[in-house]
């Protein structure tokens, strides 16, 4: 259950969505339940409100601005709610991607729930995520969170990027601004973050410095 007055962010494209979770928030003792309706406006009010005891977010919200569907673009929000103090972060989503159920437990989330589960899995996910032990899987993602693992195990990562994401990774090395990496390999400020988002998942880390030394370690970059 939430603590007394404990309250509550969703974030999530569909309306119908954030209001069966309300709901099922409020039933838990929430108090007060925000919405957001996509990546931005959630940044705007996960720092406004300052930290409330629980988000439960899709790591799929798209942006129609960018040039490419990013189907884990969610876990941007991540190091934003970390660095503000919330407590405590669990991803609803239909992705069952294998990086993306591993980035998402790297980055700290509590729990991983699938959309597609029965109301029981998604009353037991939260319930186990607000009691501070074990981090929570929903059952559906067994597989793809052993194959996250052991594919992390093999290389953690760097051997995956992309010949693009190396050369943003040497600029993100280098000191350089998502606009300035963006001027040099002529993309939009916006698509250099989608890429950095890639690079993340694909490392394990959205810490800028993280990913440079774990890039120079495996001699990706020099």
């Amino acid at each position: 259950m939430l603590p007394p007055d404990a309250s509550a962010l969703v974030v999530d494209t569909a309306p119908l969505v954030r209001e069966a979770l309300g709901t099922r928030l409020r039933a838990l003792g929430a108090r007060d339940v925000e919405e957001a309706a996509g990546l931005e406006e959630a940044r705007v009010r996960a720092h406004v409100s300052g930290p409330r005891a629980l988000c439960v977010l899709d790591v799929d919200l798209p942006d129609p601005t960018l040039p490419a569907h990013d189907p884990a673009r969610g876990l941007e929000l991540l190091p934003v709610l970390k660095a503000d103090g919330w407590p405590v972060t669990v991803v609803l989503t239909a992705v069952t991607d294998p990086a993306v159920v591993r980035a998402a437990f790297l980055a700290g989330v509590r729990g991983y729930l699938l959309k597609s589960s029965p109301l029981a899995v998604l009353t037991e996910g939260l319930r186990a995520a607000l009691s501070g032990g074990d981090v929570y899987a929903d059952p559906g993602i067994a597989g793809s969170l052993a194959v996250g693992l052991l594919r992390g195990a093999v290389d953690h990562g760097p051997a995956t990027l992309s010949a693009r994401e190396v050369d943003i990774l040497r600029l993100v090395a280098e000191g350089h601004t998502n606009k300035e990496i963006g001027d040099v390999v002529d993309l939009s400020a916006l698509t250099v973050k989608s890429h950095l988002a890639r690079i993340a998942r694909k490392l394990g880390t959205g810490d800028r410095a993280h990913m440079v030394a774990l890039g120079i370690r495996s001699g990706v970059i020099s």
